[in-house]
């Protein structure tokens, strides 16, 4: 169900790399019907690309929805000069829908470098080594995801007076709560202390990290910015701008409406979150109550476990090669769109703002959590369908009808 990753790579300006290209195979399953958005060429490219090459603003991005994230946000603060790089992860899907970002920003008159940040041991110091004179360089610096090991190693090495964290999904809302309580950043689905010889050894980089994205008292020379479309209780001095999915709207859609229901995946469970067998049969029972006909997989889900969903459930399973918000908004989409708690209960509403599309959330029942599970785990979850604006909410039991 994964398409296969390309390996070749072609330098488009010096020090710089695009992604590789699509080789022999089956690449990511794309909705039919659906045309590639028209490449657009800006008026202004060139001159942004080499202003980008000053560094001028330095984006980092290591998934598809963090580079979605950094669109947005350039598309609302009207920022030029912008490079982005990729710290490409090994998954193959992750991998292919970042493909597809990278021509969109390239679309936009951004510069995409693309780095093979974990291809063998040496690979963190040829990476590190070629990015620490644009990190020196930059004057602004944003940042998908402030979890990130290599993100927080990165921040240590730059002079940037101007730091913006964009939204990498729900994981925001904790990094936020983290901030504000002067905690260590620790993602909320990790199990015990988290305190093993890897995060001894790098916890002096964490802690400069996270000092970097505190923001100094008022009148101090560092700003720290927040780009969200979560609900957020920032701490004193963190600017929030709302992520509103202007770029997406006014790029994409709006969608052509099927008349089925729409079920969209999780990754809950190989995060150890939640229960297979109870997961499955949660899907099961919500397709049958609302006649959904459509699975859109989560990126990181494992192909056995949809192979086997699609089994038992009758489901069509769709392995989309871009962002769910783009997917969505390009169409065709189901009238209903069925989520358990997720980033696109938050994002959904606003990228399919006026097309009539309703979303609803499933509730995880704390019965369905495994024993791996974070003892954050049911609050976090809980806190964030409760917090979800404009979407329907389902209870847990399988006795779910209709809305």
């Amino acid at each position: 169900m994964s398409s296969p990753e390309g390996t070749r790579a072609e330098p488009s300006v010096p020090g710089a790399q695009v992604p590789p290209q699509e080789t022999a195979g089956t690449p990511a399953r794309r909705l039919l019907g659906v045309p590639r958005q028209r490449r657009r060429a800006p008026s202004n490219g060139r001159a942004r690309a080499a202003a980008a090459e000053t560094g001028s603003t330095l984006a980092f991005v290591e998934s598809p929805v963090q580079l979605l994230n950094v669109l947005e946000w350039a598309h609302t603060a009207q920022a030029e000069a912008l490079t982005v790089v990729v710290l490409s992860p090994h998954d193959p899907m992750t991998r292919g829908q970042l493909r597809r970002m990278a021509e969109l920003a390239r679309d936009e008159g951004h510069t995409v470098r693309w780095e093979e940040a974990r291809g063998g041991p040496s690979a963190p110091v040829r990476t590190i080594g070629g990015l620490t004179p644009l990190l020196r360089r930059a004057r602004r610096v944003v940042i998908g995801d402030p979890f990130s090991r290599y993100v927080q190693l990165l921040l240590t090495l730059t002079r940037a007076r101007d730091l913006v964290v964009v939204d990498d999904g729900t994981a925001t809302m904790e990094f936020i709560g983290q901030l504000a309580r002067g905690e260590r950043l620790v993602r909320w689905h990790r199990h015990g202390s988290g305190r093993g010889a890897r995060d001894v050894i790098f916890a002096p980089f964490s802690a400069t990290a996270r000092r970097r994205l505190t923001p100094e008292p008022e009148g101090g020379r560092r700003t720290v910015g927040l780009f969200s479309s979560m609900p957020v209780d920032p701490p004193p001095g963190v600017r929030v701008t709302t992520n509103e999915f202007a770029w997406t709207r006014s790029r994409f859609g709006p969608p052509r409406l099927t008349r089925g229901t729409d079920l969209v995946g999780t990754s809950l469970v190989e995060t150890g979150v939640v229960d297979a067998d109870r997961y499955l049969e949660a899907v099961r029972a919500l397709a049958r109550t609302h006649g959904a006909t459509r699975y859109f997989a989560h990126r990181r889900e494992s192909a056995d476990k949809l192979h086997r969903l699609a089994t038992e459930t009758g489901l069509e399973v769709v392995r989309p090669d871009l962002p769910l918000e783009l997917i969505a908004r390009r169409g065709p989409i189901g009238k209903l769109i069925l989520s358990f708690p997720s980033t696109v209960v938050h994002t959904l509403p606003l990228a399919l703002l006026g097309t009539g599309v309703k979303v609803a959330v499933c509730d995880v029942d704390p019965a369905w959590l495994t024993s791996k599970a974070s003892p954050r785990a049911q609050g976090f979850l809980d806190g964030v369908t409760g917090t979800a604006r404009d979407v329907q909410r389902l209870p847990f039991t399988q006795h779910v009808t209709a809305g």
